[in-house]
């Protein structure tokens, strides 16, 4: 079918290569290499922390590549967090092509990298934005993190595209699903859930509709003024103070 054969060209928007790195914001970090099922090579970049405040495992959105959301990983670490980021198959210099299946198992091979590299009493965060808020709830289906913070999200893309008069043909025809919501169907780690309430892009109703089907512990809150693409909220303070408070409140994890 012609949707089929055209679907990744809507959901992935991939730039190749590397321009900006944490050491531009004079961050020091190590490149990481990852192997995926399906014979993917994924990088990564790791920003360690001498005492951190939690560990976060962060899944971007489908755009760009690393590079392009290095200013808001240099932020989070800034904040006293260690930070963990890679690039899907596909994406700046991992190899590959991308594929709602293949991001999976992108993510499948990451979410075994911070537990096993750090032993820190430090809290374990998975953080996804926009599509990467999908890839942050299935890895939490498959080993729970001590918490969640999606932002920008949705609960599954039919609903999505639904809502989205000229894309709206697609969810009738597309073999995409990433649901969101359904993988943290049997997932009790808190959640904090981020939204802009002017995000144009995404809908601040898509991130309503995220909120209210989590089942587990679960905090909200709008981004006043927040678009989908900032690179800096707004509101530095209010953004962070949620986010940091949430954070405090968690339980570092217990080794199983």
């Amino acid at each position: 079918m012609a949707v089929r054969a055209i679907e990744s060209r809507f959901a992935f928007f991939p730039s190749p290569g590397e321009t900006t790195t944490p050491g531009d914001f004079g961050i020091r970090f190590e490149r990481v290499s990852l192997s995926a099922d399906g014979g993917a090579t994924l990088r990564g970049w790791s920003m360690s922390h001498p005492a951190p405040r939690a560990r976060i495992l962060y899944f971007h959105g489908n755009g760009g590549n690393l590079s392009v959301w290095a200013p808001i990983l240099a932020g989070i670490h800034r904040r006293g967090y260690a930070v963990h980021a890679f690039d899907y198959r596909g994406y700046g210099a991992s190899t590959g092509r991308p594929s709602e299946q293949g991001l999976y198992r992108d993510v499948e091979a990451a979410a075994a990298w911070p537990w096993e590299t750090e032993a820190t009493g430090a809290p374990l965060i998975y953080w996804g934005r926009s599509l990467g808020t999908t890839m942050a709830a299935y890895a939490a289906a498959r080993r729970q993190p001590d918490g969640l913070i999606l932002e920008s999200g949705f609960a599954d893309a039919r609903s999505l595209l639904r809502d989205s008069p000229p894309m709206a043909f697609l969810s009738l025809f597309s073999s995409y699903r990433f649901p969101t919501a359904g993988w943290l169907e049997n997932v009790r780690s808190p959640a904090l859930v981020l939204h802009g309430d002017r995000d144009g892009v995404i809908p601040f109703a898509a991130g309503r509709t995220l909120f209210e089907r989590i089942t587990g512990p679960k905090q909200f809150v709008t981004i006043k003024g927040g678009d989908h693409n900032d690179a800096a909220p707004p509101d530095p303070n209010a953004y962070w103070s949620a986010i940091d408070a949430f954070i405090a409140a968690l339980s570092p994890h217990r080794p199983i």
